[in-house]
């Protein structure tokens, strides 16, 4: 067992090395072929991380001169260009910056247009408190590092015992296959990680905003509050958005999901 997480390698040769690793151990192959198809990549920044600084959270939210001051708290601004190519299967912009903002509302889901902003490279901005009268709170200030990038499952829904043994011989294989996996702090692409809702259905099955034919409500980013955010400290921060606004970057219907345990 490696004892870090995988950086560099290819999904092919991940998928080779899992398919191997369950088949020692008896796993029928239709299983993993299933759960292979499941998976989807996505990129994990931490603090003190290995990789370059991709994000800054909390503070004053950097913005471009007359912009319009924001309505909800600054969570990140994540560096495009720091994250490896295709580490995800997002459309993401190759350079430029994503502004995220949410409040520690938990159990709150809402659309929004002003939940992400993009700042294109090499506009010039500077760090500006938020809308005095909105009141938004402020997160502590963090630095988050490329951690790593791998892929991602939906959560196991709960079944029974049978059903719960084959989801752990999968993880324990997969685990062994890709070595100790760093506490991550946010998450950009792949599935949600969840206390109680999958923020992806229920933006499906609640709101009524249409998607176009072949498009699909996506995973934009996670952020675990942790100790940055006092009012929510296992709090999970969701943005979630239609595949093809994010390609065409268009931020004007976010949908917030805040979960807490």
């Amino acid at each position: 067992m490696t004892d870090t997480a995988t950086f560099d390698e290819t999904p092919a040769a991940m998928a080779a090395r899992f398919r191997a690793e369950a088949a020692a151990r008896g796993i029928p192959a239709a299983e993993v072929e299933a759960r292979i198809r499941a998976a989807r990549a996505a990129v994990y920044l931490a603090e003190d991380g290995p990789g370059p600084v991709a994000a800054l959270t909390g503070g004053n939210p950097p913005l471009p001169e007359g912009a319009p001051a924001p309505t909800t708290a600054f969570v990140a601004a994540v560096d495009c260009a720091s994250l490896p190519p295709g580490a995800t299967d997002l459309p993401l912009p190759a350079e430029g910056r994503l502004l995220f903002f949410a409040d520690p509302d938990p159990g709150s889901g809402y659309v929004t247009a002003d939940a992400v902003r993009y700042i294109p490279a090499g506009t010039p901005s500077s760090e500006r408190p938020a809308d005095p009268e909105a009141g938004p709170v402020t997160y502590h200030r963090a630095r988050l590092d490329f951690c790593f990038h791998q892929w991602s499952w939906p959560t196991p829904e709960e079944d029974d015992d049978e059903e719960s043994q084959r989801e752990a011989e999968l993880e324990s294989a997969w685990s062994h296959v890709v070595g100790r996996r760093p506490h991550w702090r946010f998450q950009l692409g792949g599935h949600p990680s969840a206390f109680n809702w999958d923020p992806v259905e229920v933006a499906r099955e609640e709101e009524p905003l249409p998607v176009a034919e072949g498009d699909d409500w996506t995973l934009l980013a996670t952020w675990r509050g942790g100790d940055d955010c006092e009012e929510l400290e296992s709090g999970l921060f969701h943005w979630v958005i239609p595949r093809a606004d994010l390609a065409a970057l268009r931020f004007d219907r976010v949908y917030v999901y805040v979960d807490a345990c």
